[in-house]
């Protein structure tokens, strides 16, 4: 069975929206070494309309270079009700039951399937129970006003699998979903 992860830059405050307007002071190479490390343990990646619209447009214009030829390469599944076109190479949109459609990729046979940002998604795959971890990577500021990982969210447990204090003063966390 495939392990379900997802990926996410996150304020103090919880906000997860926008994080190209607020993390850039706190991007190095050891964060970018840690992206490129759970990247590479993917096969698939597997995204919302807003994350995989913003990410179809980044990558598909870099030129040649390991990061953007590995995501160029990967199996993108798409949860989208709006979208209808996929240019992207190798993108796969999920129709019908989300849950059911989800299910059956992490039975099928491969590696780890990344959930990139799409935090919405990622909320939906917490209140089915269907993702296995879940990455942060917690910056030392406060916004006040966004888009929060968490917001009307029903309560979940998680047990800290890993924990890392980078030298920019971002924590990077691993949680593992508690069954309830």
């Amino acid at each position: 069975m495939r392990k379900l992860t997802a990926g996410l830059f996150m304020t103090l405050d919880g906000v997860v929206e926008t994080p190209d307007a607020w993390q850039g002071p706190y991007f190095n190479d050891e964060v970018g070494r840690r992206i490129t490390a759970g990247i590479a343990e993917a096969d698939a990646l597997l995204m919302g309309t807003s994350t995989y619209r913003q990410f179809a447009g980044l990558w598909t214009s870099q030129e040649s270079n390991p990061m953007a030829d590995l995501m160029n390469s990967l199996t993108k599944y798409v949860v989208s009700s709006s979208l209808t076109s996929f240019e992207w190479a190798n993108s796969v949109p999920l129709t019908g039951d989300f849950a059911a459609s989800i299910d059956r990729l992490k039975r099928q046979e491969g590696k780890t399937i990344q959930v990139p940002g799409s935090p919405r998604l990622v909320r939906s795959l917490l209140g089915h129970g269907l993702l296995d971890e879940l990455n942060l990577m917690i910056h030392p500021i406060v916004l006040g006003t966004g888009m929060r990982l968490f917001e009307d969210t029903p309560e979940l447990a998680f047990e800290v699998t890993d924990s890392t204090t980078l030298s920019t003063g971002v924590v990077a966390v691993t949680y593992r979903p508690v069954p309830g």
